[in-house]
């Protein structure tokens, strides 16, 4: 059973497009949105500079001594770009990706050294933008001269278009802030509430499940109360998610685990081969910067995604009939390795991955059997086979698509936004506010921290650094689900309480119901402050031991389930209840105080 896309019920036409910036490949894929028309997801399979058919171009930016850039994506391939390189001393940047990871998902085989340090005034963010802003004008290229009258319709769209930004399962709000920014400086929405809305977030495990159910890789599977995982291995990252298919008119998945990401992707194989040729070359001729970035070149070309056997020898083709060294076994410019030590280049990833399904397994509220391998690093058939054998004996049948698992990230991006299916979520941590506490005489936990009272306005004693859980690790979270909290403040003036700021906080621990944030205090982190304007409202003035003061009541709502944080504060105006146009912001500002 392939599930179908419903006819599109906008009243007029528009366009979604959905962008995957891999760590090593990027891609996109699209729709264009006609009323009453079912939608037909296609793919961008032509770049400028290319002449033949490739769903991806390198995710590589080459920047001149002055910040601009020089030459992107596809055209980083054009025949003789290399003396350009050398005759304008341009600094190549690849990898960029991996200096947005959150510092929860840092591995320790993640070495500072893996990561080319970017250019001078160049941040993250400021590559994320060229490489959106030149992936933006290849789908408009694409469109237009692809699609009849494809000029007609690009503008009839182009104010209007949606984009589905996917990123890995690991990456929280702060690197979707990141994301939303970068679109917003490379053009692809304006600057303001309603561009911001046009930008959509889907982690790549839930887009590689829109990708597998609409492929048809997952048909046989598609049945009421069947599981499956799905394995995104990339460039950078492995993300794994488990989901079960409650039923199948209407299509309907939950979560059952929360999503899994580790760094074990594709670019750490080319970091142990890199390690590994600089070693055995270093006292060769060959081993100088040159001669060893070409062999990784033609090593991530042909040798890494050919690779299949330990038992059986490996070449890296890099020079000509010249090149030769017989001590390191370098013979008309070909490199020739043992199958044995390449397998070791890929044999981490391989437990990683393998370590982090057990650990998905585990966590999960069901048994899952059944895997599917997507990503381009699933095309390697060392690591499918192996992790084939591996999960057999975990009674765990594994699968994936023949075709281009490459673009499985973009197309189900663009699935997910039509008809998104998974309608619960795992949560991945605790969440909840940090808060001050009624200091009560007979609570022991307050007592033992009575020295850290302070009084209020009204004369009471609180204890700051309180914690309130919204949403507890590994609850189950509906789509669209509100969960809410009575609030209260008070101050000496009314205009103090003119504006609401809550900080978000999340917990990384494992203990449960916590009160206390010095309970686990390295455990805690601020995640983001929800902000809104209350100035509109009226105070409650009250008396109390030093003089009048104000209060005010009101809730924190935050709307769960969602790939992205969304929150609202509510409050009662003359007996009305107003929600207030929250803004959640990510930065470093100290945490708010609450009480209640």
């Amino acid at each position: 059973m392939r599930p179908q896309h419903k006819a599109y019920a906008g009243m007029t036409r528009s366009l979604v497009v959905a962008i995957d910036v891999g760590t090593t490949y990027s891609g996109i894929s699209y729709a264009v949105l006609d009323p009453g028309q079912v939608p037909r997801i296609q793919s961008v399979s032509r770049y400028p500079g290319r002449s033949t058919t490739d769903f991806k171009v390198p995710s590589i930016v080459y920047y001149s001594e002055d910040g601009a850039v020089r030459a992107i994506g596809a055209e980083t391939l054009e025949p003789g770009f290399e003396l350009k390189v050398q005759d304008e001393s341009l600094t190549r940047v690849e990898w960029f990706k991996l200096h947005l990871c959150p510092s929860s998902l840092q591995s320790g085989d993640l070495a500072e050294a893996d990561l080319q340090p970017l250019p001078f005034g160049k941040k993250a963010g400021d590559v994320f933008a060229d490489m959106l802003r030149y992936l933006y004008a290849c789908v408009h290229r694409f469109i237009t001269e692809t699609h009849g009258n494809g000029t007609s319709l690009w503008a009839s769209v182009q104010s209007r278009i949606s984009f589905v930004l996917s990123h890995p399962n690991g990456w929280e709000g702060p690197q979707q802030a990141k994301l939303r920014q970068a679109a917003v400086r490379a053009g692809l929405v304006p600057n303001d509430a309603a561009g911001h809305a046009r930008i959509h977030f889907v982690t790549e495990g839930e887009a590689s499940l829109h990708f597998c159910v609409n492929s048809g890789l997952a048909a046989d599977y598609i049945q009421d109360g069947s599981r499956v995982m799905i394995v995104d291995a990339g460039g950078g990252t492995v993300d794994l998610s488990s989901y079960k298919f409650v039923s199948t008119n209407p299509l309907t998945v939950e979560e059952i685990a929360a999503p899994g990401c580790i760094l074990q992707g594709s670019t750490r194989v080319n970091a142990r081969a890199l390690t590994y040729l600089k070693s055995k070359l270093h006292n060769s001729s060959f081993g100088n910067d040159e001669d060893i970035g070409e062999m990784m070149l033609k090593f991530e070309e042909s040798t890494k995604p050919t690779f299949k056997d330990d038992s059986e020898q490996t070449f890296i083709k890099f020079g000509g009939w010249r090149n030769q060294d017989a001590s390191v076994n370098i013979r008309n410019g070909q490199l020739t390795l043992e199958g044995e030590d390449v397998a070791q280049f890929f044999q981490p990833s391989l437990m990683g991955i393998v370590a982090a399904i057990r650990k998905q397994r585990l966590a999960a509220t069901e048994s899952v059997n059944v895997a599917f391998l997507v990503g381009g690093f699933a095309a390697s058939p060392w690591l499918f086979s192996h992790l084939q054998d591996v999960l057999s004996t975990m009674d765990i049948d594994l699968s994936r698509p023949d075709g281009h698992t490459n673009k499985a990230v973009a197309e189900g991006a663009v699935s997910f936004f039509l008809s998104s299916f998974v309608t619960s979520r795992i949560a991945k941590y605790t969440y909840g506010v940090t808060c001050s506490r009624s200091l009560d005489w007979a609570d022991p936990e307050c007592v033992a921290r009575s020295h850290t009272a302070h009084p209020r306005p009204s004369g009471r004693l609180y204890i700051p650094d309180g914690f309130h859980s919204y949403i507890e690790k590994g609850s189950k979270i509906r789509d669209n689900e509100e969960i809410n909290h009575n609030f209260y403040r008070e101050a000496m003036y009314p205009t103090s309480l003119n504006c609401i700021e809550t900080s978000i906080t999340c917990y990384r621990g494992d203990l449960k119901s916590l009160r206390w944030k010095d309970e686990d205090p390295m455990n805690f982190a601020s995640l983001c402050t929800i902000r809104a304007d209350t100035s509109g409202t009226k105070p409650e003035r009250k008396e109390g031991s030093s003089g009048s003061y104000y209060t005010q009541h009101y809730d924190i709502v935050i709307l769960c389930g969602l790939t992205e944080l969304k929150a609202q504060i509510r409050w009662c105006e003359n007996g009305v209840e107003k929600y207030g146009e929250a803004q959640v912001i990510y930065d470093d500002d100290d945490d708010a105080e609450l009480i209640f």
